[in-house]
């Protein structure tokens, strides 16, 4: 398996933790919230009730989320090779590694750490399109791109 798919890997697999784990506490809300409904009644239960709807609402708009980055990365083929940075690349700059997927934040792949950045993030249209050599200007800061899998 190459760096590139094993990253891929890991992105996925972070993402479906993060779903499970968000579905956990959904469930968990669902059950305390009906066994809460059977034995309280007046208007600070109703209150209740309702902040815990809300809550579960603000979890499922979160699944929601992680399940569409989940549908642009199972697009992703890992495999491909481009010199050009695009959908799908993993990129090596002066300051780090970048997977062109989904906006994930950083993760970890044999002590290394690779930040999944969204290619429509400010950083991510700055490296869209570049190729190994060229230098890329983000906040005041220079980045070479090294390598581009």
């Amino acid at each position: 398996m190459t760096l590139k798919e094993s990253i891929h890997q890991v992105l996925r697999i972070q993402l479906t933790f993060r779903i499970d784990e968000i579905q956990n506490i959904l469930d968990d809300l669902h059950l305390s919230g009906s066994r809460d409904a059977k034995s309280s009644a007046g208007d600070k239960h109703e209150t209740g009730v309702a902040m815990a709807q809300l809550e579960q609402e603000k979890l499922r708009y979160q699944i929601y989320e992680f399940q569409k980055m989940e549908e642009i990365v199972q697009k992703i083929n890992p495999s491909n090779m481009n010199s050009k940075i695009n959908l799908g690349s993993l990129v090596q700059t002066d300051k780090g590694w970048f997977y062109i997927s989904v906006g994930l934040g950083s993760l970890t792949f044999k002590e290394q750490v690779i930040f999944a950045i969204n290619p429509e993030a400010p950083f991510g249209k700055a490296l869209i399109g570049k190729v190994k050599g060229d230098s890329i200007h983000f906040n005041s800061v220079e980045s070479i791109v090294l390598q581009v899998l």
